[in-house]
């Protein structure tokens, strides 16, 4: 089968992503997968493989038809957009959020048009892009809307293990309001409905629990007594392989080894501390709900490192083999 092309997103051109993405593109095993480009800026480009003393030759193109996919050659669909103008490395500026933004717009437009099979972010700022007055919190809700998609939802991928959230960027307090049956049997739903297109044919799905030890049948809150247990019980008499609420301090590490196929984590940390303490390099994020296949890194743009050379390209390296893989299988997650 032919090698799916990779439309790789070099984040906030502030951080660390321009470096990941060069590092990454010069690891010569991501081309025994896929044929990746960059979308960013060829001047930042030039200067992250300057500061991390790396050598490579710069194919500056304008479509992925140009680009050559060979191993020692960076292909870089440049949007010129920090060209001359100021900019800082390490710090917070609006130019920073209005390239990051404009690197996801050409990601979409692309990968709709059916000109890149996958798109693989770095990271972007969320203080950078408000700073720009763009009108998203993150990437998940850039593609959501760019692309039309009606309900997005978050699985991680790491080491065995698979984890979907129910709720991300929302204060603790909101994500504990968001928290009710429908919404919960809703993220079985597609949790199980993902893992059967990952080739699970019955995969076994845990529900986190919220509180402490579950609830403790509402001795320690309310939500596994009047939404939880609730949902679970309505799944399983539909016939779906579905264990919960699961204390939170143990499904994860019970999935890692092998009793649940996945963990349906019911708010941004209580999932992100699990995966992160597992391997925080290899955790990919794949974004489920879309017309268009994306997976990211799941790191900041770390702002203190950036232009040192010193930032790690494990992360980007695993998210192109995980956007390789599901591209090559055809994996449609909406």
């Amino acid at each position: 089968m032919t090698k799916p092309v990779l439309a790789v997103t070099m984040g906030d051109p502030a951080g660390i992503g321009p470096e990941i993405a060069v590092k990454a593109l010069l690891t010569r095993e991501v081309y025994e997968w896929s044929r990746p480009f960059i979308i960013g800026d060829l001047s930042v480009i030039e200067n992250a493989l300057s500061f991390s003393g790396l050598n490579a030759a710069v194919n500056k193109i304008s479509h992925p038809s140009e680009a050559q996919y060979n191993f020692g050659t960076i292909d870089v669909l440049d949007l010129g957009i920090i060209g001359g103008k100021e900019f800082k490395i390490g710090q917070v500026q609006a130019l920073g959020g209005e390239a990051a933004f404009a690197y996801v717009k050409k990601s979409v437009e692309l990968a709709m048009a059916g000109d890149a099979d996958a798109v693989v972010t770095a990271p972007i700022n969320k203080e950078s892009l408000k700073a720009a007055h763009v009108p998203y919190i993150g990437h998940t809700e850039m593609y959501a809307d760019m692309t039309g998609a009606k309900e997005e939802m978050t699985m991680f991928s790491i080491l065995n293990l698979k984890i979907f959230f129910l709720t991300r960027h929302v204060g603790l307090a909101e994500a504990c309001r968001l928290i009710t049956k429908d919404r919960v049997l809703s993220g079985i739903d597609k949790s199980l409905q993902a893992l059967r297109q990952l080739g699970y044919e019955n995969p076994h799905l845990a529900v986190a629990g919220l509180n402490p030890h579950a609830g403790e049948n509402g001795l320690f809150g309310r939500e596994e007594v009047d939404a939880i247990t609730p949902a679970v019980a309505e799944a399983k008499e539909k016939g779906l392989n579905v264990s919960g609420p699961v204390p939170a301090d143990s499904v994860f590490h019970m999935a890692r080894l092998g009793r649940f196929d996945a963990v349906l984590s019911l708010y941004h940390d209580q999932g992100h501390i699990a995966a992160k303490m597992m391997d925080f390099e290899r955790t990919v994020s794949v974004t489920l709900g879309l017309p268009i296949l994306r997976t990211s890194v799941d790191h900041g743009t770390a702002f203190d490192i950036a232009g040192r050379g010193q930032a790690s390209a494990v992360s980007m390296i695993e998210a192109l083999r995980v956007g390789a893989e599901y591209a090559k299988a055809g994996v449609k997650l909406a």
